[in-house]
């Protein structure tokens, strides 16, 4: 078996895992809500209002049209290099900003805890090794950083709304009933630093392999 059909079935098996990670925690968001008589339907916007979800959801999407030999627009705009590497410095921020900010504040077990290690830990080294060792490289520039920014940047935006209406927000650390506008802005700051941080790592990485190649 040769080098090639080895790759496409590790990235095949990222894939799967991606997508198990989603359904299991999906799963247990739908169970939770049942279990209380809570619609199915808030139970689903629930799901996509968490950054971590939605990162997780772009990941396994780029990881399927690697394996994808059906043409499409999508998968065309997944695969440009620019795209994957901004997903793959959204999807590094998911796993350092979990380990950092949020581990010590719970201990999951059972499926909750397979969902947590797939979402938070697993996938985030998968993607960096995939984006390492199949991403072209040689094509980002700095202009990228600010169209990578637009993601977090409009998320942080939903995720304050969907807060200040419903009582309830995604993470402690934008929680504006608990901390404060200021702190809360802090917090976000903090975590957009190391974004940005990220970012031009990757880019400087991709220079470096593209100069090495």
């Amino acid at each position: 078996m040769d080098a090639g059909c080895w790759r496409r079935r590790l990235i095949t098996l990222a894939a799967v895992l991606g997508w198990a990670g989603l359904g299991i925690q999906l799963y247990l968001i739908f169970f939770a809500r049942l279990s209380v008589d809570a619609s199915l339907l808030g139970g689903l916007v629930s799901f996509f209002s968490y950054f971590t979800i939605l990162t997780n959801t772009l990941v396994a999407t780029v990881l399927t049209c690697a394996v994808t030999t059906r043409e499409s627009a999508a998968r065309r705009w997944f695969l440009q290099p620019w795209i994957s590497s901004g997903i793959a410095v959204s999807i590094a921020v998911v796993g350092l900003a979990y380990s950092i900010l949020l581990r010590h504040l719970w201990h999951p077990e059972g499926w909750q805890f397979i969902a947590d290690e797939l979402l938070h830990d697993v996938m985030p080294l998968l993607f960096l090794g995939y984006w390492w060792c199949c991403v072209p490289k040689g094509t980002l520039r700095l202009r990228h950083l600010p169209l990578w920014l637009i993601y977090p940047l409009v998320y942080f935006a939903y995720a304050l709304l969907r807060g200040h209406l419903l009582g309830a927000y995604a993470y402690p650390f934008i929680d504006v009933a608990m901390l404060g506008y200021p702190q809360v802005f802090i917090n976000a700051g903090g975590i957009l630093v190391g974004f940005v941080l990220i970012g031009l790592l990757v880019i400087g990485i991709d220079r470096w392999q593209s100069v090495r190649r």
